[in-house]
């Protein structure tokens, strides 16, 4: 996988198929998601390149970005007994702002059962989850994306605008496995 400023649109638009699959768990059509449009770093604002081009967690991220913590709010979400994908929007606890909409699809198989339960009940955002269980685990960054926002992200972001936001897909491995897939969407 080629570093974060190695990361082309072409090789994330080679991870469209992937992101629209995770997508489409919630979305049937994407319109109301956004037009999604695969870009390097180099193409990105830079607050966009520090919050998304990097291989780390985005609760610690954006903990730093917005100088508070978040917390995760639970959209929908579907349960299967060895998978779990929610969409949810990561809030600051300092004022309750959406500061991002998440999809994850997260393979249950071979995580503790205080993790799942954890996970399923909403306890923490998953990054932080992870962290505190000390779990251990590398995130890949496979495409970054320029976002034309449709009307369910701008109603759930509450953006004013119609400016293109951005996002990345990732993934999450624990224990050298696959565990979790990622297509997470911010505002700066």
């Amino acid at each position: 996988m080629p570093g974060r400023s190695q990361l082309s649109a072409e090789v994330g638009e080679s991870h469209r198929p992937e992101m629209l699959k995770l997508a489409g768990v919630f979305y049937s059509d994407p319109a109301p998601l956004g037009e999604l449009t695969a870009v390097s770093a180099a193409d990105m604002p830079p607050h966009y390149q520090a919050l998304l081009a990097h291989d780390d967690h985005m609760t610690v991220t954006l903990e730093a970005f917005h100088e508070s913590l978040v917390k995760v709010v639970v959209v929908q979400e579907q349960s299967a007994p060895d998978s779990y994908v929610r969409k949810s929007l990561l809030t600051r606890h300092s004022d309750g702002t959406p500061v991002q909409l998440g999809i994850m699809r997260i393979d249950l198989t071979g995580l503790p059962d205080l993790v799942r339960q954890q996970i399923e009940t909403h306890a923490a955002p998953l990054g932080r989850i992870l962290i505190r269980n000390n779990l251990l685990r590398e995130v890949e960054l496979l495409a970054l994306w320029r976002i034309e926002p449709g009307d369910d992200l701008r109603e759930q972001l509450r953006l004013q605008t119609n400016q293109p936001i951005y996002g990345r897909s990732a993934r999450i491995l624990v224990d050298g496995r696959p565990a979790v897939e990622l297509l997470e969407i911010v505002q700066a």
